[in-house]
């Protein structure tokens, strides 16, 4: 199971680029293709994410001039990211970075775009990892960094989203804070995730094999049914959501969770919008340096900006 992670990501993308995509895109492909899979323990692989996170994120923050700085809240190790310019007042976004539950693979390149961009604060929360630990804890890190920036924002003005893992963490904690009657974020960002960990869809099949993906959710969830809402948001009502912007791509293997979990969010009344890359792999703007990550950043930055800017929900 624990190579599961470098074996998605190594599959996600086998068929050569399409001509379609900037030479950017084609040359951060092949990039991403070149470097080493050498790494076998969980230390080394977690070493090897942190390794790119700070080789391009390092190149975004001078690019976009937003500065970083690691804390702790509510008990949980986060990294914060501010704009150069930034509003008294503004909203406040939170993330919840991917890498599969193992590794942490977006805190710094899903989020200094989107500071940027968007003028607004991230919190970063680096919740607890597997194999260490399993649901429900890196769930209740979320919500234990949510909670305390409602503390200090109203909660329609803070946006919240996640890629990857990440995104199944986002819809998890959106379905949490219904379920426990407490109040929802003004916006939510779901980027190349699920709401049916129980499902993976289609999209999976095309790219990989689909057991290897049930695996990984089953080895998150424990003991746990894939089919429990806690779990799989998805297989309960999603009324009542906060506008939710989903994105993928046509080469990501998480491409039908994505747009499933978004028809859901539609046939149950609640406002979502669905934007597809294409020629693209699983979650490409957090390690591909190209116009087509610098066009999925402005998409999720306008939503966001568009939905926590609103006078009411």
């Amino acid at each position: 199971m624990i190579s599961t992670l470098l074996w998605l990501a190594a599959q996600a993308m086998a068929a050569p680029p399409p001509d379609i995509l900037s030479a950017e895109a084609k040359a951060g492909l092949a990039i991403d293709a070149a470097r080493p899979q050498t790494a076998r323990t969980m230390a080394e692989r977690r070493a090897a994410a942190e390794a790119i996170q700070q080789d391009i994120g390092q190149r975004q923050m001078r690019r976009y001039g937003v500065t970083m700085t690691d804390g702790v809240v509510a008990g949980v190790p986060v990294r914060i990211f501010t704009p150069r310019t930034m509003r008294r007042g503004a909203p406040v976004l939170m993330n919840l970075h991917g890498g599969g539950f193992m590794v942490d693979s977006g805190s710094i390149t899903e989020n200094v775009p989107v500071a940027a961009l968007t003028g607004y604060k991230v919190v970063a929360a680096r919740y607890r990892l597997m194999p260490e630990t399993t649901f429900p804890a890196a769930l209740d890190d979320a919500l234990a960094v949510y909670r305390d920036l409602v503390r200090t924002h109203p909660t329609r003005r803070i946006g919240v989203y996640g890629t990857s893992a990440g995104a199944v963490l986002t819809a998890q904690l959106a379905a949490r804070l219904k379920h426990d009657r407490l109040p929802l974020p003004g916006a939510l960002g779901i980027f190349s995730g699920s709401g049916d960990l129980s499902r993976p869809g289609d999209s999976v099949s095309l790219f990989l094999d689909p057991t290897a993906l049930r695996d990984l959710a089953q080895a998150y969830a424990a003991k746990r049914e894939l089919t429990d809402p806690a779990l799989s948001p998805a297989r309960t009502s999603l009324a009542g959501w906060p506008p939710t912007l989903c994105v993928a791509s046509s080469r990501d293997y998480l491409l039908s969770a994505t747009a499933d979990l978004c028809r859901k969010l539609d046939e149950d009344g609640s406002p979502a919008r669905f934007v597809m890359f294409d020629g693209l792999p699983h979650a490409f703007w957090s390690y591909i340096e190209a116009p087509e990550s610098d066009a999925a950043f402005a998409t999720m930055a306008r939503f966001l900006k568009t939905a926590l800017e609103r006078e009411k929900r």
